[in-house]
């Protein structure tokens, strides 16, 4: 949030946003590569630190140009449709990294490029590094902030101020955006729905892996592991798939009767799962992904146009720009549900009694939990998820409505920015 803020409250010659996406970009690029060249003959708690450390120095330079990049986005376009079909896209290119990153290990050991898994590291962290700086700066480039000038107008006042009333009125202002931004009851539906649909699916997520393995397989980890495989290859494969379905359906039902198709369709497929996943047909199981996907491929394509709808309502009522604010707000909401989902997962899988000692010879309970578990729980949360969104109240027209309001206010920002 911290970084949002800064971002929001930035005025400079080349904007709020685009200087921190190149900076950030660069300095991310660097830090990731220099992360990984790791120097041999040291001991277990050299390597402890060096990575802990440097891991901390890369989330930072990530955050400043990740922050600002969300929230560009959000600003890019004011129409209603429009900002569907770009989060559509940015969601898509987003994808592509789930079907490469699946081949980093294979690249780390190939023999003929590299000596070994460690020099593999150090040179695949290279290449990315490259691309990630060369791909990370193109939106400072190329793309042109529509709120610049409209920032800069609405900061002209405190411009001359001392160096110490300026950092005690950030603190202050820091703190009531902050507060402002929770209040916000359309934006904390987004984030409960959110939270629900992807940690219930975060949650369950290494419970598949078992099922398959311990349920389907009786405990054969190899073939297991193949066809859980399998199912991740076709669910990044069939989200490109959902992500222009789901785009379609928002510019043609709305953006919140799309979330209901996208989501409902997704509790189809984690029902099906218990049907499905069966030992004596094991190709079933690659049945529900295509359903499966349609619970995070719409929802990111789904929520970034929404909140880019809710911050110009909060522009109306508060006459200001807060993209970073909401933005950085609904990642770290995003990011802490991951943290507790992934945790929650693992006690809950011990709560089944699963043990892994045991191979193949769970206890029937033990397996009918972890199937009930592994069903019912992406189920029910996307289920509420669909109660918080459906008193959601920013319909297209109301959205243009606030918009009319807003450029009868103050302007058209794409005149404005064409002025600067």
């Amino acid at each position: 949030p911290l970084m949002g803020y800064i971002s929001d409250n930035t005025t400079s010659r080349w904007g709020r946003r685009r200087p921190y996406i190149f900076g950030g970009a660069i300095a991310a690029g660097l830090i990731y590569a220099v992360l990984w060249q790791l120097p041999g003959g040291q001991s277990e708690s050299y390597y402890f630190w060096y990575f802990l450390t440097g891991s901390i120095i890369f989330y930072l330079a990530y955050t400043v140009f990740a922050t600002p990049w969300v929230a560009l986005g959000y600003e890019l376009t004011p129409d209603y449709h429009e900002r569907t079909r770009l989060m559509g896209v940015q969601n898509f290119i987003g994808q592509l990294a789930y079907v490469v990153s699946p081949w980093f290990l294979w690249i780390m050991t190939h023999e003929r490029w590299f000596a070994g898994p460690a020099e593999g590291a150090a040179g695949l962290a290279i290449g990315i590094a490259v691309v990630t700086i060369a791909v990370g700066i193109m939106p400072a480039i190329f793309l042109r902030e529509r709120f610049k000038s409209i920032a800069t107008a609405e900061h002209a006042t405190t411009a001359r101020e001392s160096r110490l009333n300026g950092l005690r009125r950030n603190m202050r202002t820091f703190g009531q955006g902050f507060l402002t931004t929770l209040r916000s009851k359309p934006f904390l539906k987004l984030c409960i729905a959110t939270f629900l649909v992807f940690n219930g699916f975060i949650m369950i997520s290494s419970f598949q892996v078992y099922v398959i393995i311990y349920y389907v397989f009786g405990g054969d980890q190899q073939l297991g592991a193949k066809y859980a495989g399998y199912a991740g290859t076709l669910g990044a494969v069939s989200t490109f798939g959902v992500i222009f379905i789901v785009t379609a359906l928002g510019t043609r039902i709305g953006k919140r009767r799309a979330f209901f198709v996208s989501t409902g369709l997704s509790m189809l497929g984690y029902g099906l799962k218990w049907f499905c996943y069966s030992p004596s047909h094991p190709l079933l199981l690659l049945l529900p992904v295509p359903l499966m996907a349609f619970g995070l491929g719409g929802l990111f394509t789904l929520m970034g146009s929404m909140i880019a709808d809710v911050v110009d309502v909060d522009e109306l009522e508060t006459h200001e720009r807060r993209e970073g604010m909401y933005g950085s707000i609904y990642w770290w909401v995003v990011k802490v549900g991951m943290a507790a989902a992934l945790a929650g997962g693992g006690f809950l899988l011990n709560a089944t009694g699963f043990d892994v000692a045991l191979g193949g010879g769970q206890a029937g309970t033990t397996i009918t939990l972890m199937r009930l578990a592994d069903a019912l729980i992406p189920m029910l949360a996307s289920g509420i998820a669909i109660w918080a969104i459906a008193a959601y109240p920013i319909t297209e027209q109301k959205a243009h409505d606030v918009r009319m309001q807003l450029e009868q206010r103050r302007g058209k920002p794409e005149l404005a920015a064409a002025s600067s």
